[in-house]
């Protein structure tokens, strides 16, 4: 009777998954010497994924916009500039019992490209951004899993949403 009380079921399953926080800086040019920052942020990010051997390479771009005084404060200009970065996520869990190599990846931004700090560089009048930016990933693969047949059906208490909370908590963070 143990053929009916479990079926193999094949299924596409997270069989992977890697974390990285970033902190980096850019220059950007404006087109007059600034006297002060007046505002500073990031839009426009776009990014897309792919692995790359045992890394995700996040690669990805956004517009910095800062906004600044020059002329001893008399006048106002916004520069914008597109910067382009590449992410190397490592895999800090990977499940070895997927049935394919053939992944699909998927990220996720959990900290948007944020602005840290926005200084004025008085030697060459350039402006220094520093910013920061985090990515998850999920490796997507086929594996195989056995499932019980339970006629009457099963408890929705039984089952523990913590556990799969806890193992996500323990990803390590490669930060540079």
């Amino acid at each position: 009777m143990a053929g009916r009380d479990y079926r193999e079921i094949i299924t596409k399953a997270v069989c992977g998954k890697g974390k990285k926080f970033t902190e980096t800086s850019h220059t950007v040019s404006p087109n007059y010497k600034p006297t002060s920052i007046l505002g500073c942020w990031i839009i426009n990010h776009q990014y897309q994924a792919r692995k790359k051997g045992h890394v995700v390479e996040v690669s990805g771009a956004y517009d910095i916009n800062v906004w600044y005084s020059y002329s001893d404060n008399t006048k106002t200009e916004v520069i914008t500039e597109r910067k382009q970065y590449v992410d190397k996520v490592p895999i800090a869990m990977k499940d070895n019992k997927c049935l394919t190599n053939n992944f699909d990846v998927v990220a996720r931004a959990t900290q948007q490209p944020n602005t840290l700090e926005c200084t004025i560089d008085e030697e060459n009048k350039n402006v220094k951004v520093e910013l920061e930016r985090e990515f998850v990933v999920d490796l997507i693969g086929e594996t195989k899993v056995w499932a019980k047949v339970e006629p009457d059906g099963f408890d929705e208490d039984d089952v523990d949403l913590d556990e799969l909370e806890s193992e996500l908590a323990e990803i390590e963070i490669d930060r540079d």
